[in-house]
């Protein structure tokens, strides 16, 4: 997937309709600023982000949500990320009770269940081609775009990028900057 582009964000952003609009808002935001897989994110509880009735600062995926499982992740929880899922969590409030083992992105099916990969894929896909955005676009989308920012706003920095990442290997940080390849084939072409 390719990272999308400030642009391609606020027309994300703009584009989310329908009774479920906070909450695929809510996992786009949380997704974008967090940099969690899909399954990662999809793995959160109301309890997982609020404490003491405020929406958390940081925000951890216990290990057994994590990708090889041998450690959980923690990550500070941006500001537009925590107005989404404040604004989620107040609706999901009004229309029945919530509590800490509620499924953050719950699905419509079932008393307790989260959304599915391929619906949150279904939901995000829809958006991109609303929005008319090409290239290779999904739910890693957010991972990728969450990359190619902390990157730039860490000096390019592999090693602070494959932290902010959570990855073990500096390897797998550098297949995420794969769009630093159109930098490369730029210069070759100047």
């Amino acid at each position: 997937a390719r990272p999308l582009t400030e642009a391609d964000i606020e027309l994300v952003l703009s584009s989310f309709r329908g009774r479920y609009a906070l909450r695929d808002r809510a996992l786009f935001l949380t997704g974008l600023r967090t940099g969690f897989r899909i399954s990662e994110l999809l793995s959160l509880r109301v309890g997982d982000v609020v404490r003491h009735g405020q929406i958390t600062d940081w925000v951890s995926v216990q290990r057994r949500h994590m990708k090889k499982k041998t450690e959980g992740r923690t990550v500070p929880l941006h500001a537009q990320a925590k107005e989404a899922i404040a604004l989620w969590i107040a609706e999901m409030e009004v229309s029945g009770a919530t509590s800490t083992e509620t499924y953050l992105f719950r699905s419509r099916k079932g008393k307790n269940r989260p959304i599915s990969r391929k619906s949150a894929w279904a939901i995000l896909d829809g958006r991109y081609r609303d929005n008319g955005l090409a290239g290779c676009l999904g739910t890693h989308a957010m991972r990728n775009s969450f990359a190619k920012r902390v990157h730039e706003l860490l000096g390019r920095d592999l090693v602070k990028t494959q932290r902010a990442l959570g990855h073990k290997n500096v390897g797998s940080t550098v297949s995420y900057l794969s769009f630093l390849q159109e930098e490369i084939d730029a210069a070759i072409l100047a």
